[in-house]
């Protein structure tokens, strides 16, 4: 489902050229669950971003379903990412202003779904999530693991085959963190493929495979 054929990722310095990734080729099939591990600042968080569809390569090919990715104009990517890819982010990123049901229904309402379909759509995952009490409230009014369940609440509003996780337990404490990870492994368990950049060790046995970076290269984990 997921590939990387020759994938180098360089950025331009003052001090010079950093070279994040050096021709990397792996493959990830559909329905399975990957770790992708390695150091700080050996280039998890932009290898998930390629993957996605959010950052270009310096060279090489990230593949799809067998489409080429950045081959695509940035409309055919941000459909692809629309239609098949949910991402969770360390950070969140909800928006402050939102309900949490509102903020579900961000990625509904952009692709065209019915009003009362949102409505019942976000709040039935804000259920699974264990939110039902908390539809009304903004992100201020919930506490850091409640938002986290939000985000990932969001993340599935359009059913998409890709999850991609960058570090989704960072900020949480062991027991919330450990409730994230079940769900990412149930929502796995449904058939989706489930890609988590993480530094946890425990969050990286949950997965089927693990890549690791060493060097700007990927080796198996």
């Amino acid at each position: 489902m997921l590939r990387a054929e020759g994938v180098t990722k360089e950025f331009q310095h003052k001090r010079g050229i950093v070279h994040v990734l050096k021709d990397a080729s792996f493959s990830i099939e559909s329905g399975e669950y990957v770790s992708v591990v390695g150091a700080s600042g050996s280039g998890k968080s932009t290898l998930l971003l390629m993957l996605g569809g959010m950052l270009s390569p310096t060279a090489g090919r990230v593949l799809l379903d067998g489409e080429s990715l950045y081959e695509l104009g940035s409309g055919g990517r941000t459909g692809v990412r629309r239609e098949k890819i949910g991402f969770v982010f360390q950070t969140f990123n909800l928006i402050p202003y939102l309900t949490a049901l509102e903020n579900v229904q961000v990625p509904l309402m952009l692709s065209g779904t019915r009003m009362q379909r949102q409505n019942e759509i976000a709040s039935d995952l804000l259920n699974r999530v264990g939110l039902s009490d908390r539809l009304e409230h903004k992100p201020s009014e919930l506490s850091v693991g409640q938002q986290q369940r939000v985000a990932l609440a969001r993340m599935l509003a359009n059913d998409p085959a890709v999850i991609l996780a960058d570090e989704p337990t960072g900020n949480l404490d062991p027991e919330t963190g450990r409730q994230i990870l079940q769900f990412l492994g149930e929502v796995n368990a449904q058939g989706r493929t489930v890609v988590v950049v993480t530094h946890d060790a425990e969050a990286a046995t949950d997965a089927q495979r693990k890549l690791r970076l060493e060097n700007g290269s990927v080796v198996p984990g």
